[in-house]
């Protein structure tokens, strides 16, 4: 039996999260970005009362929360409530509109596809206020 190699097209790189700058956005949100060509993924660090303004984008988000607790308004006019818990997952399609308030200190991982531009390039003004 003959066996064939695929050639490696691109290299894969290693990431240790704690090696990764940490961005402080406004005094309760801050986070850790790992961009691809197609998809970002994100460790996002909330105070326990941090506020995420209602906003909404062209990308597919999927949530998962890995410590803490973010209570989720969804749509326009913020009517669908959810609360997302450790060891939990909210998907958010393309243009729905959410905002999220932490309800303890909370570690969530975001993954977007596509990457989130306005995060690459630091014009998501909307969460570099305080409250």
């Amino acid at each position: 039996m003959r066996l064939h190699r695929l050639p490696i097209m691109n290299d894969a790189t290693h990431y240790r999260w704690d090696d990764l700058p940490r961005e402080e956005l406004n005094p309760e949100i801050g986070r850790r970005l790992i961009n691809g060509d197609s998809m970002m993924i994100a460790h996002v660090y909330l105070k326990k009362g941090a506020v995420v303004p209602k906003h909404s984008h062209h990308n597919e988000q999927i949530t998962y929360i890995l410590e803490g607790v973010l209570s989720f308004r969804l749509g326009e006019d913020e009517s669908q409530h959810v609360d997302v818990a450790a060891g939990e997952v909210l998907h958010i399609p393309a243009h729905l509109p959410h905002m999220a308030v932490a309800l303890a200190d909370t570690l969530d991982v975001d993954v977007f596809s596509p990457p989130r531009e306005d995060w690459l390039d630091g014009s998501d003004a909307y969460l570099r206020g305080s409250r």
